[in-house]
């Protein structure tokens, strides 16, 4: 199964559906990030804290797999140069159409966020890349990617989603850990709870472990400044009782 284009026509048809991913921010807001005034997010809830990023007034930042017209938008309207970098085209086109109503300084390229070859090395200084290492197999390609095209110093910042989210089922609201590391809608569940995923143009996802997620960044040579935990709503009711996405500051030396 190729799994790029499954994904990539999933999220097409979220944004036919008008997931909360997909709707690109408002004029006020564009309006009043001008002004100072602003918040974007890695993970579903908490805003990314102001003091992890550095002044970005003429920064050159790679949203990564940040389609959708909610992050690039803000840091453009901050000051940054933005490059988006995305599989779906219909994501890709909700940040054109911010940019274009605003005037604002952002690039847009289609591809797989495995292979960024399309990008020069030590060309950014910041990656942003919201939740989205859980729909390609091999993350740890993401960071030697990520890696490569930063400039030395440069910054990455990721939501990184608990792989225990997807080793869990609720049984009439009893949670039963189901599956194994690592988790893969492509090996883990059935051919027909898979089937069903693929007729509802569902995006397929990967949970991956910890010593992939983070071990990976830091075998490639990122040095985590820091980070904080978050909560989000979801089906299986497990974020009632702890956070499962986390938000990740790490920097290139």
């Amino acid at each position: 199964m190729d799994i790029l284009k499954h994904n990539e026509a999933a999220w097409d048809h979220y944004v036919n559906k008008g997931n909360r991913w997909t709707l690109p921010v408002s004029e006020t807001e564009i309006v009043e990030a001008r002004k100072g005034n602003w918040n974007i997010v890695l993970t579903p809830l908490k805003p990314v804290p102001h003091n992890w990023f550095p002044s970005l007034k003429n920064l050159n930042v790679l949203g990564l797999a940040s389609g959708g017209g909610q992050q690039g938008p803000i840091m453009a309207a901050l000051g940054a140069k933005v490059t988006i970098f995305d599989n779906s085209q219909k994501q890709l086109q909700q940040d054109q159409l911010i940019s274009d109503r605003f005037n604002l300084s952002i690039t847009t390229i289609k591809g797989d966020m495995r292979n960024l070859s399309a990008l020069p090395d030590n060309s950014f200084d910041l990656v942003f890349n919201p939740c989205s290492v859980v729909f390609v197999d091999d993350v740890k390609q993401v960071w030697k990617e990520c890696f490569r095209v930063l400039k030395p110093g440069g910054i990455l910042m990721t939501g990184l989603v608990n792989p225990v989210l997807f080793q869990m089922i609720n049984h009439n609201g009893e949670f039963k850990l189901e599956y194994k590391q690592p988790y893969s809608d492509l090996h883990s569940i059935s051919p027909n709870e898979r089937e069903k995923l693929i007729m509802e143009k569902e995006a397929m996802e990967f949970g991956h472990s910890f010593t992939d997620q983070l071990g990976g960044m830091l075998q490639e040579g990122f040095v985590i400044t820091d980070l904080f935990e978050d909560h989000g709503s979801h089906e299986k009711g497990l974020d009632e009782f702890l956070p499962l996405f986390m938000a990740i500051r790490a920097k290139k030396l």
